[in-house]
């Protein structure tokens, strides 16, 4: 038997990192929020490195995308400021910076084109010769031929963004239901709220699906409007550099090696992050050897010395991708419906400004012009020409 809880103005299914900063900057903004999740902050915080990459995470053809980034990387200082005001906790925020390095002359090319796409994007990063990385990051392989340096790209620890996130939701009054939405309510062609697993029904003047990679499979959501996000698999190393070997890494270190995306992450705390894998495996999470082996393989590569420290965790998670790898934010053609998915690669680096949007959004009804390009109508055959994205 259903029994139905008290309405809420804003009600956002998923707790993860994008969820959490949406009920956030709701509550704050004067709204009564909840939030729908069986464990508020877990999912793709706790795989993701945290990396707040602009300018090296740049891909051709994502240069809208990048207008975003740039706007969402611009807030962190103060981001993480307020949340350690309201919390207390440190979230791991280092403007520690990027190097991103070419181990073969293919590779060396490649990095040459996206300074070149860089340049032409009015970013900032500086060409460096292997000899110049090396004096940078003398734990880098003797083999390497070049690298970006790019002092803009910055850190944060995800798993403690996504704990201080959860603190500050309590703090703002935000109410949680630690159980899974099973599907959504729809009353006179508008979105009401939603059915738990165990039928208890909640009501809402508007519901936000910020569910990650599986926010395309809420029941109850019509066809026309479910959004297109499929998972992609990522796993991912954690080590630990014990006293004796730090400092290991000052900063960021990525490459490419036999074409596949490599980087490592040093936390202040000696922990180092290395990943990750990209694999079009549906829901696949399991942690494979072979995985595994290829990251520290091609680690190994780069930082000859990353085989000496302490394995202390694997793990894989999936990551919410849409069709063009930009996130879904705004209204969806059905009313009370509301998207705040599809993040893909950059979830975390996302985090401020989609709290700021949606915010917004939720209390004046307004999409902010900066997430306009961004909207979900843009993958509708029905939207208006002034839809279509930037």
């Amino acid at each position: 038997m259903s029994r139905t809880c008290s309405t809420s103005d804003v009600l956002v299914i998923g707790g993860g990192i994008i969820g959490l900063v949406t009920a956030w900057r709701a509550a704050q903004r004067g709204l009564r929020t909840a939030v729908v999740d069986p464990e508020p902050g877990g999912g793709a915080a706790r795989v993701a490195a945290g990396m707040l990459a602009a300018v090296t995470e740049l891909h051709y053809g994502e240069e809208t995308l990048l207008g975003l980034n740039l706007v969402s990387a611009r807030r962190y200082p103060g981001f993480v400021a307020e949340l350690r005001d309201a919390t207390g906790h440190d979230v791991g925020y280092r403007a520690c910076g990027t190097l991103a390095v070419a181990l073969d002359a293919d590779d060396r090319a490649h990095l040459r084109e996206l300074h070149a796409l860089q340049t032409r994007c009015g970013l900032e990063s500086e060409w460096l010769s292997g000899r110049e990385c090396r004096r940078l990051e003398p734990m880098l392989a003797p083999g390497v031929r070049g690298g970006l340096r790019v002092d803009g790209d910055h850190q944060v620890d995800p798993r403690r963004l996504a704990a201080a996130l959860v603190t500050a939701c309590e703090r703002a009054g935000v109410v949680f239901h630690r159980n899974v939405a099973d599907r959504l309510s729809v009353v006179r062609e508008r979105a009401a709220g939603v059915v738990l697993a165990d039928s208890t029904e909640l009501t809402a003047d508007q519901v936000v699906l910020a569910a990650g990679s599986l926010s395309g499979r809420l029941g109850g959501v019509p066809e026309e409007v479910l959004p297109p996000v499929r998972p992609v698999k990522g796993q991912v190393l954690r080590l630990t550099v014990p006293p004796a070997y730090a400092p290991f890494l000052s900063r960021t270190v990525r490459a490419v090696v036999r074409g596949s995306q490599v980087y490592l992450v040093p936390r202040e705390n000696g922990e180092l992050v290395v990943g990750a894998t990209s694999e079009e495996l549906g829901w696949d999470t399991t942690v494979t050897a072979g995985g595994v082996y290829e990251l520290l393989r091609d680690a190994h590569e780069l930082v000859p010395g990353i085989t000496e420290l302490p394995l202390t965790e694997t793990r894989a998670g999936l990551r919410p991708a849409s069709p063009d790898n930009a996130p879904l934010l705004g209204p969806t053609a059905l009313p009370g419906l509301l998207l705040a998915t599809g993040h893909y690669r950059n979830g975390v680096l996302l985090t401020p400004v989609t709290g700021d949007v949606m915010a917004e959004l939720l209390l004046t009804g307004v999409l902010p012009d900066e997430a306009r390009p961004f909207t979900p109508r843009r993958f509708s055959p029905a939207r208006a020409p002034q839809e279509q994205p930037a």
